[in-house]
Formats: structure tokens, C-alpha cells, sequence
């Protein structure tokens, strides 16, 4: 199975409405004991920080004494996270120039982990030729941008939950939010799952369109704030009540294309409520036209609510990459506690 994680995409900038084709009729009525949320299934684009600066490739750096590379000599290597310079803290590559800059050729003191381990470098960086800026030879990044899928919208406390995951990077070292608004996401295209290689759907950042703000990263997903204006007037609403949930028929809320959830068949092949890896439910696409279109289950869909008995019960998490039509889900009721 291969967890439902984030895609790096472009952001671009266009006009959209969000919405979707469902109308507003209540699925349910509210239980006294179970809250009244607003089902997702709309894609919405995060950016993760790293937690420091990911090491992604190394360089050499033309200085009047021809190229050097003072990284690649003091043994820095591709996936290491540079944590602190000279003993002070490090989590944007804007921080890392500075500190870099700041040294005027001088050797700084660099603080990394590597496959969870600490390791302390020094090194002296160099002068670019072309830009006269000190610079120690690295490529690095220290964000991921990529889409996952709301699950559910609580105006009561204007909150939202999505994802049902956490999210790792290359190291498998769990990212952490930047403190940055969340956009609605256009979904333009689908690479369709294959038995052995997961699929995924690619989209863009809509930039005019901010649906909130991410605060907390966890096991169980993303969550945050959403904006007061969010627009519900095409979104059913249900209680989170997973309490009944059984083996049998159920369906979920996804978008493959464009901004509009639809609403796609599964079945609801097993349940463990105690599963302590929140992979409480194991399901299967059952409707033609999705699995036509995606060969199933796809990242990007991670966080597509799952509906039983007219109930929010779960959300898709994983795909089983020998066969896609598969995958998990987590229990709604432990996502929600979040």
C-alpha cells in the first residue's frame, strides 16, 4: 500500500468558483451527540515546511580562483537537512543565505540531520564570481507545495480537517505547516493508477482563491481555520458518526477534474476500529466512471470524505499499489478529535 502523499505543482493564477453539483439538502439530521459538518471533497493546495533546509543536490561555485565546491569537500550530501548555523536555528533557505552572507568567507559552524542522526561540519563558504554573494555550493528547498483533499468544513468554529495523514519528505522525517493560507486547487489532469505505480492528479494553486489557513500537521491530517466566507450554498451536511459503520456499500466525495466535487461509489470491505496505524477501513472503488478515469484510488485524493448510511464516517488515506481500485481509510470519529 503506499501512503496518499503530496505532489510538488506549479501555482498558478486564475479565476474559479467554488462549488460543487451537490446541493445543499442535509443529508442526515443532526444527532444530539454527533457534530453537524459540511462535506468536502474539494482539493485545496498546502505548503509543508521541511522543518530546515533539504539538501537536494550540490553545486560548484565560480570564484576568481575557478569552481569550489565547499559543501561537496566537507562531505554534505544529497537528502541531509541543515537544522543550524553557527548554533542558531535554521528553517528557511532566506535564513541560510543570510547566515552564509554574514560570514564573509569566514568558516561557519553547520548543524544536520541524516538518517536521524546529528552531525556537526564546518566549512568556510566562497564568493560568487557572477553575483559577489558568499555561497557554499547547494541546491536546496525547504518547503513542499502539493494537494490533498478537505474532508469536512465545520462552521460552528470555522475549522476544517483534510488529508487523514501526516506527510513525510525524501528523509521520511514529517514535515511541518508553514505558516501560510491554503488555496483552492483546479484539478487539470490525471495520471491514471497501474498495478505497481500509484497514480496522481495534477493541479494548480488558484491564487485568488484563499479557502483558509493551515495550522496543525499531525498523524491524523492537516487542520486549520477556515475562512468565514467560505461558500457552503452547494455542500450537503451530515454528522461525524461512525459508530454504525459496517461492511457494505458506501460512497465518497472526490474531484478528478476541475474544482466541483462528485460523488463515486465504493464498497467498505473491512473495519478495525482498533487499528493503531488509522487503517480502519479497508475499501474498494466500485464505480465505473472513477475508476475509468483514474484506474481507482489516486494521489491527491487523500482526505476524500467516505458517506455510509447518510453518515461521515472516514476518509481515504492509502492505495494499495497492486491494485488501485483498493486502499484505506481512517475512522472520521479519530480524525476528528484532532
Amino acid at each position: 500500500m503506499r501512503k496518499l502523499s503530496f505532489f510538488v505543482i506549479g501555482v498558478i493564477s486564475c479565476a474559479f468558483f467554488v462549488g460543487s453539483n451537490i446541493n445543499n439538502k442535509d443529508i442526515t439530521a443532526k444527532a444530539e451527540e454527533s457534530p453537524t459538518v459540511y462535506i468536502g471533497g474539494m482539493t485545496a493546495g498546502f505548503t509543508l515546511k521541511s522543518g530546515g533546509v533539504q539538501v537536494v543536490g550540490l553545486s560548484e561555485v565560480k570564484t576568481d580562483n575557478g569552481l569550489r565546491s565547499p559543501s561537496l569537500n566537507a562531505g554534505l550530501r544529497t537528502g541531509d537537512k541543515i537544522i543550524k548555523v553557527n548554533d542558531i536555528a535554521i528553517d528557511s533557505i532566506e535564513m541560510l543565505n543570510k547566515a552564509v552572507e554574514k560570514s564573509k568567507g569566514k568558516e561557519i559552524s553547520i548543524t544536520l540531520e541524516r538518517n536521524n542522526e546529528t552531525i556537526n561540519i564546518s566549512l568556510s563558504p566562497v564568493k560568487d564570481k557572477t553575483s559577489n554573494q558568499y555561497k557554499i555550493g547547494i541546491l536546496a528547498r525547504d518547503s513542499v507545495s502539493g494537494i490533498g483533499t478537505v474532508t469536512y468544513v465545520d462552521k460552528t468554529n470555522n475549522r476544517f480537517g483534510a488529508l487523514g495523514h501526516s506527510v513525510v519528505g525524501e528523509n521520511k522525517q514529517e514535515l511541518k505547516i508553514a505558516e501560510s493560507y491554503i488555496y483552492s486547487c483546479s484539478i487539470v489532469g490525471v495520471s491514471k493508477g497501474v498495478r505497481g505505480k500509484a497514480g496522481e492528479l495534477r493541479g494548480m494553486f488558484l491564487n485568488d482563491k484563499t479557502l483558509g489557513k493551515a495550522e496543525k500537521l499531525c498523524h491524523c491530517g492537516i487542520y486549520g481555520t477556515i475562512s468565514s466566507d467560505f461558500p457552503t450554498d452547494n455542500l450537503k451536511r451530515t454528522v461525524i458518526d461512525s459508530k454504525s459503520v459496517a461492511p457494505g456499500k458506501a460512497f465518497i466525495y472526490s474531484t478528478i477534474n476541475g474544482t466541483q466535487p462528485q460523488r463515486y461509489d465504493i464498497e467498505i470491505v473491512k473495519v478495525d476500529k482498533n487499528n493503531k496505524e488509522n487503517k480502519n477501513y479497508v475499501i474498494k472503488i466500485t464505480d465505473s466512471a472513477l475508476i475509468e478515469q483514474t484506474g481507482g484510488i489516486v494521489q491527491g485524493m487523500s482526505g476524500s470524505p467516505i458517506i455510509q448510511n447518510n453518515k461521515l464516517v472516514g476518509a481515504i488515506t492509502h492505495v494499495f499499489v497492486n491494485d488501485p481500485t483498493r486502499g484505506y481509510g481512517i475512522d472520521i470519529e479519530t480524525m476528528a478529535k484532532e
